[in-house]
């Protein structure tokens, strides 16, 4: 038993490492089952994570679509933005004509996105569409170049592409590229074939990829961040956002049909968060859609994890728009048929067969065989007022029509974007009476909170921290945690102390897996010269980038995720940080295919703490004892430190193995474990 003393700070910290904690674990009552989808990943296209990010075009406005149709291009010589392209909905080209004298050059510079970076050895794929109006033959020089060598020439590598003929063709090639270098522009030169005129020539949608993308698709994803999410492990993937999938206003709104079919003609969209922030503004920020919904469901099949989009309610941001304004900003409750018709397409989209419109077009796009699409949400953060349903009389109507139309596929609604609050008091309930299977809660909160140690202004206690789920209503809806991140008081950034934090919370949703059904953090991706939001899981620049300790927080409970949990508990209490358990959370799940019982623990405080193993179950299960103990730890020595691009493996998981018969385990002050004992 531990012995309570009164003693000086140093000497009752020196007690504390010593006393011993006894974790009790039943090995042989298998509780609820841990699901698949547990421990996921959550995408929206903020901090340029899809252009300039997972999506791997380098090309900036590619189809002079921009509202200012030549940003991100610079223009030299006789040079004409037209609006008659072979696109309905990217109508914009650049016509390149003769500059008026042999010695004078047109073409156009793109600057892509923060520049152009390219690696040693590696070759990229240039294409365009183009024509010559007037006929005859013209090459397009097209080049990568450092506008600030000191060299005898700007250029880096180039190719030439031939352009002939009145009619629209796609034209490639490609450059191979001898060393890496950054902030390098694409330049293409008009030139003429040797022995004729210069031919007049029109270029649209043009683009530049690396040949080594993500599974090696031609309109691919960039390989080392998509390999990173696969690392994951992940069970549930949802897209496409986020606020994204409102829209400041609905004709921003993130619309899934514009993101599917030919990549030439789906249009631009503004994105809401380029000028979300006045304080980090980036007015070029759009969404080309070439990462849409068709390459989102790839992903998810290459990943093998569960696909879960979602869709706009008719709702348009409430944070930007009052509801009061509703008949203005909004949708009316009886114009809703067009939202609806929307997601019943996509749900055709996904699973429908190729007989059907959209089962066809899937085909068509080279995946002929279903997605088997299980899940679909229904709006992001959208809330009722006191005096006003607008959520839930939005979410009813889509809910009256779906699930009768598709009872296949679970629904999932939303609590609003807060954590405990009037809002989420009012939502809650709700969820329950209209049937949704699961709802979403957000929760970017600071240490108190996942710590279990928040209080509301009136300084009563918060329900958070890894207890929050003990008390929830079984015979409800389940849980997403769809949304969240340990966000540290005046530390915005991903140092170790928060993702520590996050690691213990996550201890109450295993513990809770029979309400908790999916989790996932976000932000997702994050370009270090394009952040608007952080922290984020992964870092990036345009060649490199890093995991921070949050992504292995995630990783770790997404490879050792079990098949069931199992009792774990200290004095008859959930491991929870609760008083007189010394900062210790922690939570055991049994794996059937590795046979193990896995143990995750949390040590927040500042002292070591020992822990004997106390198995409890059936003697047989007892006495079966273990062929290996495997510990994987996460620490730092400073709570501080963070990884970074410049020292991008400075804190990892360290794995070793113990002796077999070990029976008490020592947790590091402030670290993360978890422990495989293979039967």
């Amino acid at each position: 038993m531990k012995k309570v003393l009164t003693l000086t700070l140093a000497a009752a910290l020196a007690t504390t490492a010593l006393a011993d904690h006894v974790f009790d674990i039943n090995v042989s009552k298998k509780g609820a089952p841990i699901q698949n989808t547990m421990y996921g990943i959550f995408f929206e296209d903020i901090n340029y994570a899809a252009d300039g990010g997972l999506y791997a075009e380098m090309v900036k406005n590619r189809s002079f679509e921009f509202p200012q149709a030549l940003m991100g291009w610079n223009s030299f010589g006789n040079v004409e933005v037209r609006n008659d392209g072979p696109f309905d909905k990217n109508p914009h080209y650049v016509r390149l004509g003769y500059a008026g004298h042999a010695h004078k050059h047109t073409g156009l510079e793109n600057t892509g996105f923060f520049g152009i970076s390219v690696k040693e050895g590696a070759t990229y794929r240039f294409s365009v569409w183009a024509r010559c109006p007037q006929g005859g033959t013209s090459v397009l020089n097209v080049q990568l170049v450092d506008p600030d060598s000191m060299g005898e020439t700007q250029e880096v590598a180039s190719c030439n592409v031939t352009i002939e003929g009145t009619q629209w063709k796609k034209y490639t090639g490609q450059i191979k590229v001898r060393k890496s270098q950054q902030d390098l522009l694409l330049r293409i030169f008009l030139r003429n074939v040797r022995g004729q005129r210069l031919a007049v020539t029109d270029i649209e949608h043009v683009s530049l990829f690396p040949t080594d993308t993500w599974k090696g698709r031609e309109n691919g994803m960039r390989k080392d961040l998509a390999q990173a999410l696969a690392d994951l492990k992940p069970g549930v993937f949802r897209f496409p956002g986020g606020c994204i999938v409102e829209g400041t206003d609905l004709q921003t709104r993130y619309q899934w049909k514009n993101s599917v079919g030919p990549v030439e003609n789906r249009p631009l969209n503004e994105n809401r968060w380029h000028y979300t922030f006045g304080h980090r503004l980036y007015p070029d920020y759009f969404q080309s859609y070439g990462l849409g919904f068709f390459e989102y469901f790839q992903l998810c099949e290459d990943f093998g994890c569960e696909a879960l989009p979602v869709i706009s309610c008719g709702l348009a941001c409430q944070f930007q728009n009052s509801i009061r304004d509703e008949k203005k900003v909004h949708v009316a409750v009886e114009d809703l048929d067009p939202y609806i018709q929307d997601a019943l397409d996509l749900i055709e989209f996904a699973n429908g067969d190729t007989t059907t419109t959209w089962g066809k077009l899937r085909a068509e796009m080279g995946h002929p065989a279903p997605f088997n699409m299980h899940y679909l949400g229904v709006g992001n953060e959208q809330w009722d007022e006191k005096d006003n349903p607008a959520f839930t009389v939005r979410l009813k109507r889509f809910m009256e029509v779906l699930s009768e139309k598709h009872p296949e596929i679970k629904y999932i609604g939303t609590t609003g974007p807060d954590s405990e609050g009037w809002k989420f008091d009012l939502l809650q309930p709700k969820m329950k009476e209209l049937g949704v299977d699961l709802y979403d809660e957000h929760f970017y909160r600071n240490e108190e909170w996942f710590l279990g140690k928040a209080k509301d202004r009136d300084g009563n206690p918060i329900n958070c921290g890894a207890l929050r789920y003990d008390s929830y209503d079984r015979k409800g809806p389940k849980v997403f945690a769809g949304e969240y991140a340990c966000h540290g008081k005046g530390k915005k950034w991903n140092h170790f102390e928060t993702s520590l934090y996050e690691a213990a919370f996550m201890t109450g949703f295993e513990r809770n897996a029979d309400i908790v059904h999916m989790c996932t953090y976000a932000p997702l991706f994050a370009h270090v010269k394009g952040w608007q939001w952080r922290p984020d899981m992964i870092w990036y620049d345009n060649t490199e980038m890093f995991k921070t300790v949050s992504y292995y927080v995630q990783q770790l409970y997404g490879l050792y995720k079990g098949s069931n949990v199992l009792q774990c508990s200290m004095e008859k209490k959930p491991i929870a940080g609760q008083d007189g358990q010394d900062g210790l959370f922690a939570t055991a799940c049994w794996d059937e295919k590795e046979k193990a019982v896995i143990l995750k623990v949390a040590n927040v405080s500042n002292s070591e703490q020992s822990i004997d193993l106390k198995w409890s179950g059936k003697s047989k299960d007892i006495k079966a004892g273990y062929s290996s103990i495997k510990v994987i730890t996460l620490s730092s020595p400073r709570m501080d430190d963070e990884n970074s691009l410049d020292n991008p493996r400075k804190i990892m998981p360290k794995a070793e193995y113990l002796n077999k018969d070990t029976q008490e385990i020592s947790i590091p002050a402030k670290s993360f474990q978890v422990y495989v004992f293979k039967r």
